[in-house]
């Protein structure tokens, strides 16, 4: 079996489980947030159960609408605070965690081996630490709620291995935005992606989560890495539980894939997913003269220090055009205060970038650095539709930290090694 398989057999009580099964696997883990827990809650008190099936499981995070921008997310606020304090779960409010998908992780809730649901479809992010995460849900999460159990079809697993080297300021989301254009927007549906090769496991644990990250824009299941050396030392410290019994499950070697596809990144450039679907690929020197209003650099995708201090290196010393709102957004807290430390925080300010609290914030749309019609922001977030930054007039480039912060230099978007070339 592959690591997918061998962690629906576990959590279902079965020594094997093929293709196609349907698997009653116990959840490790369940995670909602602001905008899913709501309904998850007013379902679950319908189902008529007094208690969740294990309050140590359960996980509530406000980081969509936070702080709260109206009367009305204030007071789901309020119902989420009161349902974990009468349930006795755990809670991160704002101030007090950050962006849901890089909390989970943080604070140690995310291990090896697991079962993780979440009401939130990049749920998968969790992946990159060998765990079978994927998104349900607000009604199915209330059924978990009450259960502790899950109904999983077995999906098929493609596998992707990736060999040869970064060039310099291609990363890890250049990598995922060329799959995904290859794949297609639903060329893994219902399917697991599984990562490997040399470079995923040289590739940190920020980047593997990219990548996991962004495997439900092509209609993945679930987005996987097997466990080693890197996951752990990530994981010291963020647990009370030891490392020890973290069973870190690998694929068998003569595990069946559908499909592996080989990709050798020796000659990938920067990426950017043009309007407005996500798998609209194109290399940025080849999309022309787009100018655009608003660079962001944040969300669930690309929030993390290492995402920070590479769009700090281009930024330092430099100033944003004038015609361009730059946001940055930390993804979490942590994050944030490593970033101050760091003096990463006075660059951007410097810069004359804004940098907001740790929230999901413009990209969904939700209640800061939204869109007007007419205007195009390039985002190193995950996704492009129609009105998911703001007007449907609206534009929006996905991108890596390091395009990001080059076209905010420019004002128009940039391949950031030509920043490098010009200073040459």
């Amino acid at each position: 079996m592959n690591i997918s398989e061998k962690i629906l057999a576990k959590a279902s009580g079965k020594n094997v489980v093929h293709v196609g099964e349907i698997a009653e696997a116990k959840v490790d883990m369940i995670m909602v947030h602001d905008l899913t827990g709501p309904l998850a809650v007013e379902a679950f008190k319908r189902i008529g159960v007094s208690h969740v099936w294990d309050n140590q499981k359960v996980v509530i995070v406000l980081d969509h609408q936070v702080p709260a921008e109206s009367v009305k997310a204030a007071e789901l606020h309020k119902m989420l605070r009161k349902f974990a304090k009468d349930q006795k779960i755990q809670i991160y409010d704002v101030g007090k965690g950050g962006i849901c998908h890089q909390v989970m992780p943080e604070k140690g809730h995310v291990l090896p081996g697991t079962v993780i649901v979440g009401a939130d479809s990049h749920t998968c992010t969790y992946g990159a630490f060998g765990a079978f995460a994927t998104g349900i849900g607000s009604t199915e999460a209330a059924a978990v709620f009450a259960t502790g159990k899950i109904w999983l079809r077995v999906p098929q697993t493609i596998k992707i291995n990736v060999e040869g080297s970064f060039q310099k300021y291609v990363t890890p989301k250049d990598l995922i935005l060329s799959i995904i254009g290859k794949v297609g927007v639903d060329g893994a549906t219902y399917k697991s992606v599984e990562f490997s090769g040399p470079v995923i496991s040289a590739m940190s644990m920020a980047g593997r989560m990219t990548l996991c990250n962004m495997t439900v824009e092509m209609g993945a299941k679930n987005g996987i890495v097997e466990p080693d050396g890197i996951t752990l030392k990530f994981l010291e410290g963020r647990t009370t539980k030891a490392l020890v019994p973290f069973e870190s499950l690998k694929s068998d070697t003569d595990a069946s894939y559908e499909k592996v596809i080989d990709i050798d990144i020796a000659d990938l450039a920067s990426q950017v997913a043009c309007p407005s679907s996500v798998d609209n690929v194109k290399s940025v020197c080849e999309i022309g003269n787009v100018q655009i209003e608003q660079a962001f650099i944040g969300s669930c995708t690309n929030g993390r220090i290492e995402d920070l201090r590479l769009a700090a290196k281009i930024l330092n010393g430099k100033r944003v055009k004038d015609s361009v709102r730059a946001l940055v957004i930390p993804a979490s807290q942590e994050v944030y205060l490593q970033a101050l430390t760091e003096g990463l925080i006075e660059i951007f300010t410097e810069a004359g970038a804004l940098i907001c609290s740790s929230t999901c914030g413009p990209c969904l749309g939700g209640h800061m650095g939204l869109l007007a019609s007419g205007e195009t922001c390039v985002s190193t977030s995950n996704r492009n539709f129609i009105g998911r930054m703001g007007s449907t007039g609206a534009k929006v480039y996905l991108a890596s930290p390091a395009t990001v912060a080059a076209s905010a230099l420019t004002g128009r978007i940039t391949d950031p090694r030509e920043l490098e070339a010009q200073k040459a």
